[in-house]
């Protein structure tokens, strides 16, 4: 039986909890074997393809609908990219399946470098753990190129919720007093992992209310339809500045430097059940030859470092980060451990 067909229920994986901490699921393993292929791999010149690379059109695929942050962030290094390259670079939106489709379309893209997939953690980390059966297996069908941003994610409350720590809120709820409802987009995002594990962690009645993205989930808490939600940076700060919602914990490994009041997970005592940052990375097919993703990743790195693109990372929150092949395949490996211990804590399944 494969990773993705482990699925346990949460009383069970509420009793084993412990000793999932130490359990290196099997995709955790690929994803750790390809690592030390990948240390190997970048030893290798990249003059073969930086005289061959890319020789036509590039396409980048985004999973995802346009006008969001993924295709904001296609478009700018499609454009920058396009001029470094001298060929020309198309985003194409694939969208549908819970990104299932644009991921299938560079699974099965040859394995050149010239199909590029753009997505976030959830097709990489979640989707193998809320899926019975993918078309794909990440961990085989995907070669990592680079982690390029990171949007860490914050606990935010109405201001009716008189707690202002997350270990507050949880004895605030175990009194009864109040009902807390909490906004998610859907079974298995990040707002599901983190309230979910904490609901069956402290045993409070913590409800879950799905909405249609991450902007409505924020909306919600902000009006007060919930109390709760989990929000990046750059979606909440305007209304956290105001008071119109205040932040109870970090889900990062440190403290923000925009708001170093706000105690971290593990300050907190949770953070076991962190969730982590959403993140967005860059991939091609499996079997791309090394030099080739390590061209693609210098390339953007270089571009991500630059002022000029600086400017538009600021105002959306986004922490730069343009990793090296290596360094995104051993990071998703602790992401997806992470993922799969929280899904299989909480049953989550995909809707």
């Amino acid at each position: 039986m494969n990773a993705f067909n482990r699925p346990l229920a949460a009383s069970a994986a509420l009793q084993n909890f412990d000793s999932s901490l130490h359990a290196a699921p099997s995709n955790r393993r690929q994803w750790l074997a390809a690592a030390t292929g990948a240390v190997l791999a970048t030893q290798i010149s990249t003059a073969f393809a930086q005289q061959n690379f890319p020789t036509k059109t590039v396409r980048i695929i985004v999973p995802y609908a346009p006008g969001g942050g993924l295709d904001v962030m296609a478009r700018l290094l499609a454009d920058q990219l396009q001029r470094k390259w001298k060929q020309a670079v198309i985003v194409e939106n694939k969208t549908g399946a819970s990104t299932i489709i644009g991921t299938m379309a560079v699974a099965k893209a040859p394995a050149d470098g010239h199909t590029l997939l753009l997505t976030s953690e959830a097709t990489i980390t979640s989707n193998p753990y809320l899926f019975d059966k993918l078309p794909y297996d990440p961990a085989r069908d995907l070669a990592p190129i680079s982690q390029i941003l990171s949007l860490p994610q914050m606990v935010v409350a109405h201001p009716s919720i008189t707690a202002n720590t997350l270990s507050e809120l949880v004895a605030q709820a175990k009194s009864g007093k109040q009902a807390i409802n909490y906004a998610s987009y859907g079974s298995g995002s990040l707002p599901h992992l983190l309230f979910g594990g904490l609901k069956l962690r402290t045993g409070i009645d913590l409800v879950q209310v799905p909405y249609k993205g991450i902007t409505p989930a924020v909306m919600a808490a902000l009006g007060n339809e919930v109390q709760l939600t989990l929000a990046g940076v750059s979606g909440a700060q305007a209304y956290l500045t105001s008071g119109k919602l205040k932040a109870l914990a970090v889900a990062n490994d440190k403290r923000l430097p925009e708001f170093p009041k706000v105690p971290t997970l593990q300050e907190e005592g949770f953070g076991d059940i962190n969730p982590h940052a959403s993140w967005f990375g860059l991939f091609s097919a499996a079997g791309t030859p090394p030099a080739v993703c390590a061209q693609i990743q210098q390339d953007v790195a270089a571009i991500g470092h630059s002022p000029e693109f600086a400017q538009h990372l600021a105002p959306r929150g986004f922490t730069p980060v343009f990793s090296t092949p290596a360094a995104f395949t051993q990071f998703i490996a602790e992401d997806a451990a992470q993922k799969a211990k929280l899904i299989r804590m909480i049953g989550a399944k995909a809707e």
